[in-house]
């Protein structure tokens, strides 16, 4: 499978990619799944509805739809503490284009946080108002309809990784975080080991650009595992983890039409990342995003997701 192909098994949710593998397997595996997904579906209150929508999209006519993915920074999901999303990816698929378009926003980033009244990095809008604040702030940052969301907890993932017996990445740069040395290369980590490596930010070259990718591959890592045979049959503790550390307000119905109707827009996946510029305001470290490069953005986001 191609990084892209597992890029889009991200977006859409680890829900989706043990869905797809596991329904149809036996009645007791199938009840599960469904039971942990419901465990993990949470709607959202909106700001505002989106005017940038005629009308509803349908999963079931396989309209070309958007999802929000939010990668938090708090220990749990269910803690008074709100934590922030310091990993930001808008998907867009098209199943008539048979393409997604996936587009990485830094967290940094200095935007208007819509129902709180002020300007400040983007991933603040997580925690002053949840994932509805997320979806409506960058929905009108970038004038780009955001019809669903999935949340998963970054430190969470401890337990996924763990869940699956450890995961795979490739690491670009050698470095040192809470006491393991991560070597050059191909390296294999536990919950652990994962978690430090996600956390590692000064020492990167690429800054927090880096870190976002060291997190995707967390994640990748965990559902490459989920996808083989040794992952489904630790199948429970999947679940489990995946009860206590997602969130989404895609519905277990919704993920089986995801699943089943749109693999053909998995097949070409296309990659982005809004690039900004650093700038200090009032001794604090933000991104600041030109107005051409938010316009390139948007237009990449519109055609996909055949808006105007």
């Amino acid at each position: 499978m191609s990084k892209g192909k597992k890029i889009i098994l991200v977006i859409v949710g680890i829900l989706v990619a043990i869905t797809a593998v596991i329904v149809g397997v036996g009645a007791k595996v199938y009840w599960d799944v469904s039971h942990s997904v419901k465990a993990t579906y949470e709607s959202v209150e909106r700001e505002q509805a989106s005017s940038l929508r005629t009308k509803a999209v349908s999963l079931e006519k396989e309209d070309p739809f958007s999802v929000l993915l939010l990668g938090i920074d708090t220990g749990d999901l269910g803690r008074t503490d709100q934590g922030r999303s310091d990993t930001m990816m808008v998907a867009a698929v098209n199943p008539t284009d048979q393409k997604t378009t996936i587009v990485s926003i830094a967290r940094d980033t200095y935007v208007p946080i819509v129902g709180h009244g002020t300007d400040d990095k983007i991933n603040h809008a997580y925690a002053f108002g949840g994932a509805a604040m997320s979806m409506d702030t960058v929905e009108g940052y970038l004038n780009t309809p955001i019809d669903h969301y999935v949340a998963i907890n970054m430190a969470g993932l401890k337990e996924l990784v763990d869940a699956v017996g450890g995961i795979e990445v490739g690491n670009e740069t050698q470095f040192t975080q809470d006491g393991y040395t991560f070597e050059h290369g191909k390296i294999t980590l536990d919950g652990e080991q994962a978690l430090a490596y996600s956390r590692m930010r000064k020492e990167d070259p690429k800054g927090d650009y880096g870190r976002q990718e060291r997190q995707r591959s967390i994640v990748i890592g965990v559902v490459d595992k989920i996808l083989t045979l040794d992952g489904i049959t630790k199948y429970q503790e999947v679940l489990n983890a995946m009860e206590e550390n997602m969130k989404t307000d895609l519905t277990f119905d919704q993920l089986k039409k995801i699943a089943l109707n749109y693999r053909d827009a998995f097949t070409k996946v296309t990659t982005d990342q809004m690039q900004g510029e650093g700038f200090m305001q009032d001794g604090i470290s933000y991104q600041r995003v030109s107005d051409s490069e938010r316009q390139r953005v948007e237009d990449e986001l519109a055609e996909q997701l055949d808006v105007k």
